[in-house]
């Protein structure tokens, strides 16, 4: 048996709506995975700490203000500067497609808009992760 995939869920920026990153977070725990959440209002710099302390595999940022363009990219720059790139950025919230599509060039792994299920989103990160060999 492997470990557990650990997923860090955050709430960057001043978005004080968190009912569907607590969702998320839930489901993500439902299917087996440790989830570390770290409440609203969190910096990047915030967040890319948190993920190297609890040494996640995954970061999911919940972000429905509109400042993804802003909070996103330094998120990913913080990422390399720790050289942590291994870790799997995936974003969820309003976001249009167009810039959907520039934060996967930047990098972030999947962008989960309106309406994409759980199961969806849980399908993906167990992709997504590379999973060490068992030792059996």
């Amino acid at each position: 048996m492997g470990s557990r995939i650990r997923v860090l869920v955050a709430k960057p920026g001043l978005d004080g709506h968190d009912r569907g990153a607590k969702v998320i977070a839930r489901a993500l725990r439902d299917a087996g995975m440790e989830v570390v959440y770290t409440g609203l209002r969190q910096t990047p710099e915030m967040i890319v700490n948190a993920a190297l302390q609890e040494d996640v595999q995954v970061i999911g940022l919940s972000i429905l203000s509109g400042a993804h363009n802003a909070i996103v990219p330094r998120v990913m720059e913080l990422l390399r500067q720790k050289e942590m790139t291994d870790v799997v950025v995936v974003l969820g919230g309003i976001v249009p497609d167009e810039d959907a599509a520039e934060l996967k060039r930047q990098g972030v792994g999947a962008v989960f808009q309106p309406g994409s299920s759980l199961e969806t989103i849980v399908e993906f990160i167990r992709g997504a992760v590379k999973q060490p060999a068992s030792l059996t």
